[in-house]
C-alpha cells in the first residue's frame, strides 16, 4: 500500500493508494483518525450502482466505529448533481440527528464524490469528517483529492460549489475490475490529461499495448502506478495553489470546452472523461494553429486517446459550442484562462478575452 499526504490550509488529506484496501476501509479510517475526536454517526453517500456492489461491505468496515452507520442511495448519473439531490441528504441527515461532530464517506466516482464532498462542506457550515472511496479511474486520479466539490445549475456544470479536503482518500484499484469499459477509458482522459500537463512519461506509461486492458498482473501493476503518478502531481499542484488562482488552473486543460459539451448533451449523452478528451484535443488543434503548441502534438494526443476509443471529433456545431462556454464559472471580466500545451509536460495558460477565444476556436470547424 502506499500513502501520499496533502497538506491543506485547514485540514489535510491522507491518501492511501493499494489493491484491496477497500475490505479494510474501517480499519485504515479509523486509524488514520487517530488521535482526533471520532463521529457519532456515519452516513456513507453512494448511488444505485456502486450500492449493488459495494455497500454492504463497506457498511460492515465501518462497524469498527462502534456508532450508527447509516447510508444514502442517489440516482447514478449526472443528470443527478443537482442542489435536489444534495437537499434530500440534508434532510436524511437531520432526520437522523447528525451533528457538526460525525462523518460522511462518499462511496462511488466522480458525480458522488462532488455531491458528498459539497454536503460535507456545507451541512451545518460543514461536517468535521469525509471520508472519500472513489470507484471509478476518473474519481482516483483526479475528483476525489483536491478538495473540490460542487453541483451543477441548469446554466452550467459546478456553478455551486466550495473546497473541502477529504480526511481520507482510499484508493483502491481492483474496485476497477468490475467498471464497464467505457466508465474506465472516460478515466483514462484525465490520466493523459497529467501526461499532457506534467509529466510526458505518463502518455508512454499510457500506451496500451497489443490492445490490452487491466486483465493481466503487469497491467494491473501499471494502472496503480499511472494512479500513484497522478495523484502526486495533483498533490503538488494543490498545495501550492489550493483554490485555483494560479498554477491549479493548469488541471483544467480540456476542461473549458468540455464542460461546454457536456452542456450541450445535457450532461447525459457524454460522460465527463469524453467531453475532456474532445476539450483536449480542441486545444491541442488551437494552439498548434496559434504557434503556442508544438508541431506534432496533435496527432501523437489524437492517436492515444482513439486507442482507448475516446472521442476526438466534436459532434457539435462550434458556435454552439462557445456558446454553452460562456456560462463557465471561470469566465470572469469578460476574459478566461485557457490553458494550452506548449508541449507535452509544459502548459502555456493564456488570459484570453471571450472574443479572442471565440475566434480562435474557428479552427475547429464551423
Amino acid at each position: 500500500m502506499r500513502k501520499l499526504n496533502l497538506k491543506g490550509k485547514h485540514n489535510s488529506s491522507a491518501i492511501l493508494i493499494g489493491r484491496g484496501i477497500l475490505n479494510q476501509a474501517g480499519e485504515l479510517c479509523r486509524a488514520e483518525l487517530s488521535g482526533r475526536k471520532l463521529p457519532s454517526a456515519i452516513c456513507v453517500v453512494t448511488d444505485s450502482n456502486v450500492a449493488e456492489l459495494y455497500l454492504k461491505a463497506v457498511l460492515e468496515q465501518l462497524a469498527i466505529f462502534e456508532v450508527p452507520v447509516y447510508s444514502h442511495v442517489i440516482p447514478a448519473g449526472e443528470e443527478f448533481k443537482n442542489l435536489d439531490t444534495v437537499s434530500k441528504i440534508y434532510e436524511d441527515l437531520s432526520a437522523n440527528r447528525f451533528g457538526r461532530d460525525d462523518m460522511i464517506v462518499a462511496l462511488g466516482g466522480g458525480v458522488t464524490g462532488d455531491i458528498a464532498g459539497f454536503t460535507a462542506a456545507t451541512y451545518m457550515r460543514g461536517i468535521r469528517h469525509l471520508v472519500q472511496i472513489p470507484t471509478t479511474l476518473l474519481a482516483q486520479v483526479d475528483s476525489s483529492v483536491g478538495g473540490k466539490t460542487g453541483v451543477d445549475l441548469p446554466l452550467g456544470k459546478n456553478l455551486v460549489g466550495a473546497f473541502r479536503q477529504p480526511d481520507v482518500v482510499l484508493i483502491d484499484p481492483a474496485v476497477l475490475d468490475s467498471l464497464p469499459e467505457h466508465i474506465f477509458t472516460g478515466g483514462m482522459a484525465e490520466v493523459i490529461k497529467y501526461g499532457c500537463i506534467w509529466d510526458e512519461e505518463i502518455l508512454d506509461l499510457a500506451k496500451k499495448e497489443n490492445g490490452s486492458a487491466v486483465d493481466s498482473k503487469q497491467e494491473k501493476e501499471k494502472l496503480e502506478s499511472l494512479i500513484a503518478r497522478c495523484v502526486a502531481i495533483k498533490i503538488r499542484v494543490v498545495e501550492e495553489d489550493e483554490t485555483e488562482e494560479g498554477l491549479r488552473r493548469i488541471l483544467n486543460f480540456g476542461h473549458t470546452i468540455g464542460h461546454g459539451l457536456e452542456k450541450l448533451a445535457d450532461f447525459t449523452d457524454l460522460s465527463h472523461g469524453e467531453a475532456v478528451a474532445m476539450g483536449m484535443i480542441a486545444a491541442a488543434q488551437m494552439g498548434e494553429s496559434a504557434g503556442i503548441t508544438e508541431e506534432g502534438c496533435y496527432d501523437r494526443l489524437k492517436t492515444l486517446l482513439q486507442s482507448y476509443g475516446l472521442p476526438t471529433k466534436l459532434p457539435y456545431p462550434v458556435a454552439d459550442i462557445y456558446q454553452a462556454m460562456m456560462a463557465d464559472k471561470k469566465i470572469q471580466g469578460g476574459s478566461i484562462h485557457f490553458i494550452f500545451i506548449e508541449n507535452f509536460g509544459k502548459t502555456d495558460t493564456r488570459k484570453l478575452s471571450v472574443e479572442e477565444l471565440r475566434q480562435m476556436m474557428k479552427v475547429l470547424g464551423d
